[in-house]
């Protein structure tokens, strides 16, 4: 049997620490206690306390930060690349608490960059949104989207109060086709409400969706790239 003091003293403060982020008691954001403080606790060398903290943000689990410390990391939230997904079920599903707030609404006749967006052969009347998603009341997505009305009416008296306009969507419409585009953008000034400074890297999913030959919607989400990541589960081809 492996006793406790067999156990090399760094990887039992590694272990203490982990149960404690595992548990919740140190929920994402929390300050781990500094290296003075835990070398202190556990009457070791920094050296020991380092190489624990070390494991743990190798691990993805914290966060060490060269003047604030250490913090507790938010895990990494995935996305399937091959499927529409809905941005509230992600959140929970990471065990966070979802929100989200409608920046702007505006109705308009598609402008020629509307008409890209969408792929419209000529304009028609669109709903323009730009939404904030937060998890535990931090951001964690931005959205902007197009509806085309001429293909979604009903979507011009929507309130959108229950429902993000991407899970009313999927409620509401039915798609036949859709495409996804995935890029990398550095945060600016139009994404201030995500809080990350300027040329922070971010990933940005683009979807456009089809109603048969007609144009339903295009998305562009933005999420911080270090918060994200893209899954996609395929198959062999059996071709040949």
């Amino acid at each position: 049997m492996v006793t406790q003091r067999a156990i090399p003293l760094h990887r039992r403060i590694r272990a203490a620490i982990e149960a404690k982020i595992l548990s919740g008691e140190w929920p994402p954001g929390t300050r781990i206690p500094t290296e003075a403080e835990l070398a202190a606790t556990y009457d070791c060398a920094r050296m020991t306390v380092n190489k624990a903290l070390t494991d743990l943000a190798a691990d993805g689990l914290i966060e060490r930060r060269r003047k604030s410390g250490s913090v507790v990391k938010r895990p990494v939230l995935q996305s399937a690349v091959l499927d529409i997904h809905d941005l509230k079920a992600e959140v929970e599903a990471a065990g966070f608490t979802y929100r989200y707030t409608i920046a702007t609404r505006k109705i308009r006749q598609a402008t020629r960059a509307d008409c890209e967006r969408l792929q419209l052969a000529k304009p028609v009347p669109v709903l323009a949104l730009s939404c904030l998603h937060l998890a535990d009341d931090r951001p964690f997505c931005w959205e902007d989207r197009l509806i085309s009305l001429a293909a979604v009416p009903q979507a011009q008296d929507a309130t959108f109060i229950h429902q993000s306009p991407g899970a009313w969507l999927i409620g509401e419409v039915p798609w036949s086709a859709a495409e996804h585009r995935i890029s990398a953008v550095s945060a600016d000034a139009s994404l201030a409400a995500l809080e990350l400074a300027p040329g922070t890297p971010c990933l940005a999913i683009e979807r456009r969706t089809w109603d048969a030959e007609q144009p339903v919607t295009h998305v562009r989400l933005i999420y911080p790239g270090d918060a994200h990541a893209l899954v996609a589960r395929f198959a062999p081809s059996k071709a040949g």
